[in-house]
């Protein structure tokens, strides 16, 4: 099997300080922990960001000082930015993450329900983001929670807009979306375009149990408070980030699969083991 890559999904936009007090907010806070993540295996960091009051933003400075931060204290790491539309509807709200110049950036790939709300993603928005990407050099992270949304992996591909090799996020059983079942996640893989490398994770209490399957298939997972803030979900046992990744590394330790190193994480996924991003 390939060494397994472990994406790590620090903030997210809904975790808040009451909720957890383990989910970094603020760009010290989530530099410091991008850190505590890179050492204990990640060599992909999704990020997210928040303004001065802990809500969810946009702005490409923030963005930046994130980013600068993240590669001063992790050399060789693969920062993805957050296009989300969950809580930004705008084009230019959604897009000003690229320029802040990410190596991935989240691209979902259809509109879905949360538990609480939903998140349009509407095919024009899709198009636009992925165009948007290819002119900026940003490899999408596509995240796909159905098979349709796989489907539509395919028809950006047919159009170009997206290139390989392709990088995608498999996120099972949050509530309107596919289950966390076995079958649903082998029938998420079969449904990619060919070569797709992909990691998996399932939300909630099932983030585990996702991230254990993808490990044992050959996959790679994407883990962290983002998608789950409990580290033990009978007694609601609070996770840290790198504690997280500290259970993913010993489950693969246990089957034999390596740990895969930053350079190892961009050759996979095509991306250049130096650039010009690095050195600013």
């Amino acid at each position: 099997m390939q060494p397994l890559v472990i994406n790590a999904a620090l903030t997210g936009m809904v975790p808040q300080r009451t909720d957890s007090p383990y989910v970094p907010l603020q760009p010290k806070e989530i530099v410091a922990d991008a850190k505590r993540c890179f050492e204990a295996g990640a060599t992909i960091l999704h990020l997210h960001a928040r303004d001065a009051d802990d809500r969810p933003t946009y702005e490409r400075s923030v963005y930046e000082e994130i980013f600068a931060g993240v590669r001063a204290e992790c050399p060789g790491v693969v920062i993805s930015g957050s296009c989300s539309g969950r809580m930004h509807s705008e084009f230019r709200q959604r897009s000003q993450v690229l320029d802040a110049q990410p190596e991935l950036a989240s691209l979902t790939l259809g509109s879905l329900n949360f538990a609480r709300q939903a998140s349009l993603n509407e095919p024009e928005m899709i198009r636009r983001l992925a165009a948007a990407m290819l002119q900026r050099g940003v490899r999408p992270e596509l995240e796909i929670f159905d098979a349709g949304m796989a489907d539509f992996a395919q028809y950006l591909a047919d159009k170009q807009l997206i290139r390989p090799p392709f990088y995608a996020n498999l996120l099972l059983g949050s509530l309107g979306t596919m289950a966390a079942t076995p079958d649903n996640l082998c029938h998420l893989v079969r449904c990619l375009p060919p070569g797709t490398t992909w990691a998996a994770t399932g939300i909630g209490r099932h983030q585990f149990f996702v991230n254990s399957l993808a490990i044992a298939m050959g996959g790679h997972v994407r883990v962290g408070l983002e998608d789950a803030l409990y580290y033990d979900w009978t007694d609601k046992q609070l996770a840290t980030n790198a504690g997280l990744i500290d259970r993913i590394v010993r489950v693969a330790s246990a089957i034999g699969r390596d740990i895969a190193r930053p350079q190892q994480t961009r050759e996979l996924l095509g991306l250049p083991t130096t650039t010009k991003r690095q050195a600013a």
